[in-house]
């Protein structure tokens, strides 16, 4: 298994402003520049499902795995023989919000999927953050 994460402690945006930000999966690629759509039908809660098309990749079917409204919510994307799981969470800090992306691969294939999917979003992690930080906090 492999897993990387990327924190920012911020005092831009809040948890609330964070989640409504994430939880509006139809307009991600409004703030998210590495995707073409997003698209959820019903509810951002668990056990849904949306469906995203990366600029540069075919679209991919993405489970809700967790969710915890205002702290934290955990996506599930399936590929032969391998898992990726991206974790985000938002927490209250004296110093400011702290909020956590990580993203854990798992499977027989995960090296694979580690090198040609997962270690792309990690590299991004530092602006993709800084940009929904900048977006959420107009919310």
């Amino acid at each position: 298994m492999w897993s990387q994460s990327h924190t920012i402690v911020t005092k831009a945006a809040t948890k609330e402003q964070m989640w409504k930000l994430f939880a509006d999966v139809n307009n991600w690629h409004t703030w998210d520049d590495g995707i073409e759509y997003a698209r959820l039908d019903g509810k951002f809660e668990k056990g849904n499902h949306f469906l995203l098309k990366p600029r540069n990749g075919p679209k991919v079917k993405i489970e809700l795995f967790d969710i915890v409204p205002n702290k934290k919510f955990v996506d599930l994307t399936r590929f032969p023989l391998a898992k990726m799981y991206g974790e985000h969470t938002f927490e209250e800090t004296p110093e400011g919000l702290k909020i956590t992306t990580t993203m854990t691969v798992s499977g027989a294939l995960g090296f694979l999927w580690k090198k040609i999917v997962a270690q792309d979003i990690v590299n991004g992690l530092p602006t993709d953050m800084e940009n929904q930080i900048q977006v959420a906090s107009k919310l």
